[in-house]
């Protein structure tokens, strides 16, 4: 078991916000799209789906500025909660082919998900599937390699998940079997700066391990202001300047590829 106990990390969260909410409104907009977060209770509490953490906004922000992106390519989600990364990128101009979120196999936390796939529908365009997944790190992918209709996906999106060091391991082994084995197979990361450096150090160590080569993304003077164009809800530039202030990014790659 963790001995993280989920009502720190929230506390952490809140912290480095200045005591600030982090988004848990009935109704999350990003633009056109309009997400909700799962009720507050059983599994949803423990493993913290029932929040919009720092993270997703700021992967949202980085596809809304076309620094990332998958055009015609296979994108799995993993712990994807609202998932706001994979739904954002399948409203693109030129969007992946495919588009898998997955969540831990919970009645509360896969209801929500299928529900905000459901009311988003209309958005995704042409050219893109987008569907969800029950999944729980380290268990069978097989699955999930089915239904990317390859050998793997190209893009394997981790967003605020590092925070139960114990969870690494398993973490690590399905990201492994999950990510095509291509050159240009690619692990984006991001992550609260509310998770402490030796908990996000132990996921980089299991990952050196598996044979993965991350680079930590660092943002300059004028990357921390806030420069997506679209509306958030309830959040102006100041708040969503503070959310992607307090997040660290990275991306990976299999190392045996040169560059």
């Amino acid at each position: 078991m963790d001995s993280v106990d989920p009502a720190d990390i929230l506390n952490d969260a809140l912290e480095f916000l200045g005591g600030k909410q982090v988004v848990e409104n009935e109704v999350i907009t990003y633009g056109d799209l309009q997400l909700t977060v799962a009720q507050k209770e059983g599994k949803a509490n423990t493993l913290l789906a029932d929040h919009l953490f720092s993270p997703a906004l700021f992967l949202a922000e980085r596809i809304e500025r076309g620094l990332l992106t998958a055009p015609g390519q296979n994108v799995i989600e993993l712990g994807a909660g609202s998932a706001l990364p994979s739904l954002l990128l399948s409203t693109l101009a030129d969007p992946p082919t495919k588009i898998v979120a997955t969540d831990y196999p919970d009645p509360g936390i896969l209801g929500n998900l299928v529900r905000n796939m459901t009311q988003n529908t209309h958005l995704v365009s042409s050219g893109c599937t987008v569907s969800s997944s029950g999944y729980e790190w380290g268990t069978d992918v097989a699955p999930l390699l089915k239904t990317s209709g390859s050998g793997g996906y190209d893009v394997v999106i981790l967003s605020d998940l590092l925070h139960f060091h114990s969870s690494h391991e398993v973490l690590v082994s399905s990201v492994d079997a999950l990510l095509a084995r291509s050159q240009d197979a690619r692990i984006h990361v991001a992550a609260g700066t509310y998770t402490k450096p030796d908990v996000c150090d132990n996921f980089l160590r299991l990952s050196a391990k598996a044979g993965f080569v991350f680079e930590e993304v660092i943002s300059s003077t004028e990357e921390q202001e806030w420069s997506g164009k679209l509306a958030v809800g309830g959040l102006d530039s100041e708040a969503l300047k503070a959310r992607k202030a307090a997040c660290r990014y990275w991306v990976g790659r299999r190392g045996y590829f040169t560059q």
